[in-house]
C-alpha cells in the first residue's frame, strides 16, 4: 500500500520547516503531532526529529505525555525515524542530561567527544558506513557520501550492535560513534538528512517507500578509509541589505564599504547589487556550498518581526536548498513597533521556524562579553547566546567577529593579547593585536578577539565565524595568524572567514590552520570562480571535500 501522509512529532524543536520542505519534495503530505491525542494513533510512517540538549528536549516528550506512546507505537511495529536527538532520546540517557531518562529502547548513555584533540561539537559532513556487508546499502546509505552533522553526544555502537541493531558507523578523529541505526520498524540517524543534499533526500525517500537495502554501490579498501571522516567544510555567504532603490540584493564590501567606489562624489556610489538572495542561494547549493550564510546587514531595525524581509528569504530558500542556512543580525531583544517586547530567544526562535539552522550574533556578543568581565566573569544565564543555546544546543548559536588589526612595539606597549607578527607594522612592528569592533566596523571597543571568543565559548556559542576587516574584501588570502590565534583559545569551532579571492587560499587555510571551515563570497558573486571549482582544486591537492557525483534523486 503506497503512504502519501507522514506524521511529524513537533515539539517546537529548532527548523521544522526545512524537514516539512523535503517531505514535500519528495511528494508527502506533512501532518503535525503536537500532542499524542494528534493522531499518533493513526500514524502509519513516524518521524522523530529533535535538535538541542538532551534534557530539554526529552523533558518536552515527558511534560507533553510522549514517551509511554511513542513506546507503544515502536511495539505496535509501525514505521519510526529519529532524526538527531531523536535518535539519541531513544537510548536511555546522556552525560548532557544527568538523571534525565530517555525512552530507554537502548540501555546505555551517550558520552561526549573529547574535546582535547578536536573541536566539539562535531560539526560538519561526515560519513555513515553500514558494517554489515549484507546490510551495505541500508535505506540508500552510501559509503562514498556525506551526511550533515552537528552535535557534542555520541552514541557508542557496541550496545546498538550487542541489541541486535544495525549500525551505520561515523568516526570523528578516532571516535566512532553511531551516525544510524535500524532495527525492524525502527530507523535513526544523527545527521540531519533534510540538510544533507541529496544524499540525505536519498535516504529519507527510501525510509518512506520502506527501501530497507537498496542498490547502493559502496566503496571498498583503501578508496573507502580514504573517504571516511570529517570533510573540509566550505560555506557560501551572502552579505544581504537593502539597495538604493528599497530591493533586498546580495552585496558585498571593500572592508566593509559595500558602495562602488566613484571617482567623482567624495561620497561612495550605489551599494552593489551581486543578485537576489534567493536566487543565489540556490545557485551556490547547486554548486555543492557545504552551508549558506545569510548575513543581514540592514537589520530591519523598524520592521515589525513578523514582517522581516528575512524571514520571507529563509523561507523561500529553504524550500529548495537542502544544507544548512545560518542567519545573522538582527538576533537581539527588540521592542516591536507596536510596543511589544520581544526577546532574543524569540527572535531566534521565528528565524528557526522560517528555515534557520543556526543564527549568527554579531555587536551584540562583544557588548554581552564587555559585561561578561565586568561582573568578574560571572555568567547570567540571560544574554542571548546562553538563552538560545539552553533551548536549542549551542551548534545552532555562531558568533560572528570583527577584528581589525592594531600593530604595537612590543607586548608590553598594550594590556591586550598579542601575537608576533611575520608581516610587520607600517613602522616595522613586530607585534599585534586584534581590536574587537561592533556596528558592521565602525566602532572599535577596548577587547581584543581572544577575551571575545574565550567569553562567548563560555556563554554558550557552538561557533565563532572569524572576520577580518583588514583582509575583507582584499582578495589576498585569509589572516592564518589571526585563525591559529583564535583556535589556540577555544574548543569549538571555527570558520575562516575574509580575504579569500582564489582556490589557493582555500588550500592555504586548510593546511596552515586547523580552521574547521573556510567561508568564500566575493570571488562567487562575482563568477570568478564557482564553489566546485574550489572543491575540485582541493580534492586534486588531497583534501577530504563533500562532492555528491549528481544532483538528481
Amino acid at each position: 500500500m503506497s503512504i502519501s501522509i507522514v506524521h511529524v512529532l513537533d515539539l517546537e524543536s529548532g527548523n521544522l520547516r526545512s524537514l516539512s520542505n523535503a517531505l514535500t519534495k519528495l511528494g508527502y503530505e506533512v501532518k503535525w503531532i503536537k500532542k499524542p491525542s494528534d493522531g499518533l494513533d493513526e500514524a502509519e510512517i513516524l518521524l522523530f526529529p529533535g535538535v538541542g540538549n538532551f534534557g530539554h528536549f526529552v523533558n518536552e516528550l515527558w511534560s507533553r505525555g510522549f514517551v509511554e506512546p511513542l513506546r507503544a507505537y515502536i511495539a505496535s511495529g509501525r514505521r519510526i525515524m529519529g532524526i538527531c536527538v531523536g535518535l539519541q532520546a531513544l537510548f536511555a540517557g546522556s552525560t548532557e542530561s544527568p538523571g534525565v531518562k530517555g525512552i530507554g529502547i537502548i540501555p546505555a548513555e551517550l558520552q561526549k567527544f573529547d574535546d582535547s584533540t578536536k573541536s566539539v561539537p562535531h560539526i560538519g559532513w561526515n560519513s555513515a558506513s553500514v558494517t554489515n556487508t549484507e546490510d551495505e546499502g541500508l535505506y540508500s546509505l552510501c559509503a562514498e557520501s556525506k551526511y550533515y552533522y552537528v552535535h557534542s553526544y555520541r552514541a557508542d555502537i557496541e550496545v546498538p550492535v550487542r541489541e541486535g541493531w544495525t549500525v551505520a558507523v561515523g568516526n570523528y578523529n578516532g571516535e566512532e560513534f553511531v551516525g544510524a541505526m535500524c532495527k525492524d520498524n525502527v530507523f535513526a540517524t544523527q545527521f540531519h538528512p533534510e540538510k544533507s543534499g541529496v544524499a540525505g533526500l536519498r535516504v529519507l525517500r527510501a525510509f518512506l517507500r520502506g527501501n530497507r537495502i537498496s542498490k547502493a554501490q559502496p566503496l571498498h579498501g583503501g578508496i573507502l578509509k580514504k573517504n571516511l571522516g570529517l570533510t573540509n567544510r566550505l560555506i557560501a555567504c551572502l552579505d544581504v541589505r537593502t539597495n538604493d532603490d528599497g530591493d533586498l540584493v546580495v552585496t558585498k564590501g571593500d572592508q566593509y564599504d559595500v558602495r562602488e567606489k566613484s571617482a567623482t562624489a567624495s561620497a561612495g556610489g550605489k551599494v552593489r547589487n551581486l543578485g537576489k538572495p534567493v536566487e543565489v542561494a540556490e545557485r551556490y547549493y547547486l554548486q555543492g556550498a557545504d552551508e549558506v550564510t545569510f548575513l543581514n546587514i540592514t537589520s530591519f531595525r523598524n520592521c515589525p518581526l513578523v514582517d522581516m524581509p528575512m524571514l520571507e528569504i529563509l523561507r523561500k530558500t529553504s524550500e529548495t536548498v537542502f544544507v544548512p542556512l545560518t542567519i545573522g543580525g538582527g538576533i537581539r531583544d527588540l521592542i516591536d513597533p507596536d510596543g511589544t517586547k520581544i526577546s532574543a530567544l524569540d527572535v531566534a526562535s521565528v528565524y528557526f521556524r522560517s528555515g534557520a539552522d543556526k543564527v549568527s550574533i554579531g555587536s551584540d556578543a562583544v557588548i554581552a562579553a564587555e559585561k561578561f568581565y565586568e561582573r568578574g566573569q560571572v555568567l547570567t544565564g540571560e544574554t542571548a547566546m546562553e538563552t538560545i543555546s539552553r533551548s536549542y544546543g549551542a551548534q545552532a548559536v555562531v558568533v560572528s567577529v570583527d577584528p581589525k588589526r592594531v600593530y604595537v612595539s612590543s607586548p608590553e606597549a598594550t594590556k591586550h593579547h598579542v601575537i608576533r607578527t611575520s608581516y610587520p607594522g607600517p613602522n616595522g612592528e613586530e607585534y599585534a593585536w586584534y581590536q574587537c569592533t561592533i556596528k558592521g566596523g565602525r566602532e572599535l571597543r577596548d577587547l581584543d578577539v581572544r577575551q571575545l571568543v574565550t567569553a562567548v565559548e563560555k556563554m554558550g556559542a557552538g561557533e565563532i565565524l572569524l572576520n577580518c576587516i583588514d583582509k575583507d574584501g582584499t582578495n589576498s588570502g585569509f589572516d592564518l595568524e589571526l585563525i591559529n590565534d583564535v583556535k589556540s583559545a577555544v574548543k569549538i569551532p571555527v570558520i575562516a572567514s575574509s580575504g579569500a579571492g582564489k582556490p589557493e587560499h582555500f588550500l592555504e587555510v586548510f593546511e596552515k590552520t586547523n580552521t574547521d571551515a573556510a567561508l568564500g563570497a566575493g570571488m562567487f558573486h562575482r563568477n570568478e570562480y564557482k564553489v566546485a571549482d574550489v572543491k575540485n582544486y582541493l580534492s586534486e591537492h588531497g583534501l577530504l571535500v563533500r562532492n555528491e557525483p549528481e544532483l538528481a534523486l
